[in-house]
């Protein structure tokens, strides 16, 4: 990765973070009210874990002879324990609506997981 690459995704980052700080700030607080905005506020968090989840899944490769359920695949066995981790999390979430408490579960459940299906297997 190239230094300039980082630097634009560094100053990008920031750029994002100034204006989701700054636009509260600039709207009036007869619009900052609505409901619907407030349900928005409260599953944002949610939505963004499940995006960083989805992206970071490590699909495995069709292009090989192995279906998509041979278990003995490597690259199968963490995907299917990254799908079922990401349903657990969501249901924990829904539970309990802590965040970081639910993604450090969900690094945990995933671990536990890729064991069993290796014991499984």
């Amino acid at each position: 990765m190239s230094s300039s690459y980082l630097i634009l995704a560094a100053l990008v980052m920031a750029g994002v973070t100034f204006v989701t700080r700054a636009v509260p700030v600039l709207i009036p607080k007869k619009i900052l009210d609505k409901p619907w905005l407030h349900q928005l506020n409260e599953n944002l968090p949610l939505a963004v874990m499940v995006l960083l989840i989805l992206v970071s899944l490590t699909y495995p490769s069709f292009d090989t002879a192995t279906s998509l359920f041979d278990l003995k695949d490597t690259n199968t066995q963490l995907f299917v324990a990254q799908v079922m981790t990401l349903f657990m999390v969501l249901a924990l979430y829904h539970f309990t609506r802590q965040l970081f408490i639910c993604m450090i579960l969900g690094i945990a459940i995933l671990n536990a997981l890729l064991w069993l299906i290796s014991q499984i297997i």
